[in-house]
């Protein structure tokens, strides 16, 4: 087991990437012990980074223009992006996933009509379709995570597809037929494992990409409705005031940039290894 781990935890790519993203999840989980004040509350409208609280304290990060505490709206704003994006990010790679082993190992008739379905949709540039379907059915929590999916699942479709058409050809698997083992069994034990490096890695940097798009919805004033923190409707409300007062969008900006980066380099980092140990087999 230490033998298994030791190479991800001594690739600094992979270290760096974890703390950038578990910081966040860290933030995320304890929101209500670490904001200094109530992320609705006005208090003091438009006070520069470290002015001072006429009730008492600091305004770290400053405040809005309602008078709100930044850095309360940024910690509360990552339970807003991290619970939604890893929501929509594990509804679609639950449908994706169940699509294309089904496709992958059933081909003929099934695999042809499912294939035809995703690229359809691939079709369509991703946010050109998130921003359509909130505009036809709303801005809600369920919603998202529902434009998410439909976006994101026709890529997850492919690429399970695609490696259980490989897997679905080799002996263990013909051998596993031969023995009477049913369809889902083979499908889940035996064809799926093959499929966790590569899915792995898909789903650090697809789940940054779906915290992107929560961002750019509520940039958009299509995300979550207010006054839920969202770090995209953070920046939204910010930038007409960007210029005198910058704090509004640039502390924002560094967290939604900040959870980005260590998903990437998270996902690039466990590439690495994978590829690394690939070789050594």
């Amino acid at each position: 087991m230490r033998k298994a781990i030791l190479p991800y935890i001594t690739n600094p790519v992979v270290v760096i990437g974890a703390v950038l993203s578990f910081g966040w999840l860290f933030v995320a989980i304890f929101a209500p012990l670490l904001a200094p004040y109530d992320p609705i509350k006005t208090i003091a409208p438009l006070m520069q980074p470290g002015a001072a609280n006429p009730a008492g304290g600091i305004f770290v990060l400053g405040t809005d223009m309602l008078g709100r505490d930044i850095l309360s709206r940024l910690i509360y704003g990552a339970r807003t992006v991290v619970v939604f994006a890893t929501l929509a990010t594990l509804t679609a790679y639950l449908v994706g996933v169940t699509l294309g082993l089904i496709a992958g190992y059933w081909r003929g008739r099934v695999d042809a009509v499912l294939s035809y379905f995703a690229n359809v949709v691939l079709s369509f540039p991703v946010l050109v379709l998130y921003i359509v379907i909130i505009v036809v059915i709303g801005s809600s929590p369920f919603n998202i995570v529902l434009a998410v999916t439909f976006g994101s699942a026709p890529a997850i479709f492919r690429i399970v597809r695609g490696i259980t058409m490989d897997v679905a050809s080799r002996d263990y698997v013909a051998a596993a037929v031969t023995q009477g083992e049913r369809a889902w069994r083979i499908m889940v034990f035996d064809v799926l494992p093959n499929a966790t490096g590569p899915l792995a890695v898909d789903f650090c940097l697809r789940l940054g990409y779906t915290a992107i798009t929560i961002g750019t919805l509520g940039f958009l004033g299509l995300g979550l409705p207010p006054p839920t923190p969202d770090w995209g409707t953070m920046v939204n409300e910010g930038r007409a005031m960007a210029i005198a007062f910058p704090h509004l969008v640039i502390f924002p900006c560094i967290a939604i940039s900040s959870l980005m980066l260590g998903l990437s380099l998270l996902a690039d980092g466990l590439r690495e290894v994978s590829d690394a140990q690939g070789r050594r087999t």
